[in-house]
């Protein structure tokens, strides 16, 4: 049953997206009471690069230009390779950033993670997966100053959207677009 609703969590999630970019205003209905504000407010720890975009419109319309943008906060910090970041993923934060009071600032730990960098991380006997969701632009470690990581783990974790990693000794919680599962 557990994986039977996951796998209806991400096809009803999937589907909403799909009608999101073909028919904006459907989608904004099926999200009910719970639409997401379609606005982050990131801060990439490593560049020191701050962003406060509105990258979907209360219609469903999704902004090119501020995708654009943060595809660009969210590169790879170590090669300044960009990659297109899953809707999806950026749809997962913002819902947890609006479970937990929507202007929050989002502090970005990794983003996209270029192959070089990834197998650099390997090399040094870092604990990344060699086939991480992070090279495919769909995983984000993030954490929330003044927001217990304990409470933004709890708060991800309800909204049953893909995978989340808690990691309290280095101070982030992974999330992604890809299953849901927990570690």
């Amino acid at each position: 049953m557990h994986r039977s609703t996951s796998r209806r969590s991400f096809l009803k999630v999937s589907l909403l997206t799909t009608m999101a970019f073909l028919h904006p205003g459907m989608a904004k209905a099926s999200f009910s009471t719970e639409q997401p504000s379609g606005r982050l407010n990131l801060y990439n720890i490593h560049t020191g690069e701050k962003i406060n975009a509105t990258y979907r419109d209360p219609d469903g319309q999704y902004n090119p230009q501020a995708i654009t943008e943060l595809n660009w906060l969210l590169r790879c910090h170590h090669t300044n390779e960009q990659h297109p970041i899953d809707i999806q993923t950026l749809d997962f934060l913002d819902l947890i950033n609006s479970r937990l009071g929507r202007n929050n600032e989002i502090h970005i730990i990794s983003g996209f993670r270029s192959p070089e960098y990834n197998n650099r991380l390997l090399s040094l006997g870092h604990k990344v997966a060699k086939h991480s969701l992070h090279l495919e632009g769909r995983a984000l470690d993030i954490r929330i100053p003044g927001t217990a990581l304990a409470t933004l783990q709890r708060t991800a974790l309800s909204a049953r959207l893909g995978g989340v990693g808690y990691y309290p000794s280095n101070d982030f919680v992974h999330i992604d677009s890809g299953a849901f599962r927990t570690w």
